[in-house]
């Protein structure tokens, strides 16, 4: 029995139910954008593209709830390596016209397309004849809005009912759409422009997400020859200890490689050791590579650290070996390494 003042059963079964309608209309507002790509679009990708080629800034400006979608569209074209920023289409008559440059894009944002302030900004910035990218819903029939009429490329979106069956006067399937437009214009710049992830991870050094794009190069705290030794497979457990423990600090696990070509065969845990003395102490006199764990999964040395995450949370392996292209061990990367760095939860 549900306390007072808290919803009962049926109440919560039909909030989930609206909850569930609400995602919904967004997701099928987003969705159905995906089969409206055309010309127009194209042509906008090209103006962006043309403006970060010359050394040009995207300006993004929109009013109230579509001037925060468009500050989320302009941080995503500046981590994408298109300078950008906003500009208040209030404040652009104020003094801050002198923003704009003739290398500049601005992309104007509006649902109705007569959004006063926005449709002054792009009016003037045309007069100075730089290039406007609108983005606006899809009217009905054939009558272009204001702001569309100004733009050099008029994008819509095609969301006429906000989420929540229209008993909510907020933008939101609108304002979902919108974004992932914005999202999508940068993405298809970024990808003409050959961005790649090492460009991204130069953007974004801090943090987590910074970390996750750190060269795997960069983590190692043991290599061969500094704290790890590679080891002959064919050496007896005893002897491949007695080679490791001559660098004294190591990782917990051996690299263990053919004696031929260098390749990279095995790695032999501190866990592996453990079970096997547990199991008959005799054992240590046995090969290693008959009790190694053979063809670990690696990373190559081109890696980032996101890399070693992955086989981390996909294999459940603490021990991530470094290989050249060759399949020759550099080091090893230790979990307690991406621990110590908050990529990896103990």
């Amino acid at each position: 029995m549900a306390k007072t003042g808290e919803p009962d059963a049926a109440a919560l079964n039909a909030e989930r139910a609206f909850a569930a309608s609400v995602l919904r209309a967004e997701a099928s507002a987003v969705a159905g954008m995906a089969e409206t790509i055309a010309e127009p679009f194209h042509q906008a990708v090209s103006l962006i593209q043309a403006c970060a080629d010359s050394g040009g800034t995207v300006l993004v400006s929109g009013l109230g709830k579509s001037g925060l979608i468009g500050a989320k569209i302009s941080a995503t074209f500046a981590s994408l390596g298109i300078p950008s920023h906003t500009v208040h289409p209030t404040e652009a008559a104020h003094g801050d016209l002198g923003r704009f440059r003739k290398s500049d894009t601005l992309i104007a944002i509006s649902f109705s397309g007569e959004t006063e302030e926005v449709v002054n900004l792009a009016a003037m910035i045309r007069q100075d004849a730089l290039p406007i990218v609108s983005i606006t819903r899809k009217m009905p029939g054939s009558t272009p809005s204001t702001l569309q009429r100004l733009a050099t490329v008029a994008l819509t979106i095609d969301a006429d009912d906000e989420a929540a069956g229209g008993g909510f006067l907020a933008p939101t399937a609108s304002t979902t759409a919108s974004l992932a437009l914005g999202d999508v214009l940068a993405l298809s710049v970024a990808r003409r422009r050959d961005f790649s992830s090492a460009d991204f991870a130069r953007r974004h050094p801090g943090g987590s997400l910074g970390g996750m794009l750190r060269p795997v190069m960069e983590l190692l705290r043991f290599t061969v020859g500094d704290g790890v030794v590679a080891i002959a497979h064919d050496a007896s457990v005893r002897g491949a200890l007695e080679q490791a423990a001559i660098t004294g600090r190591r990782p917990g696990a051996l690299l263990l490689v053919d004696p031929g070509t260098g390749e990279l065969t095995g790695i032999f845990t501190d866990g592996d050791l453990r079970r096997l003395i547990l199991k008959d102490p005799a054992q240590i006199s046995r090969p290693i590579r008959e009790v190694m764990t053979p063809n670990p999964h690696t990373v190559a040395e081109t890696a980032v650290a996101g890399d070693a995450v992955r086989l981390v949370r996909e294999y459940r392996q603490d021990e991530i070996p470094v290989v050249d292209d060759r399949g020759r061990p550099i080091g090893i990367i230790d979990v307690q390494d991406l621990m110590a760095m908050r990529l990896v939860q103990g």
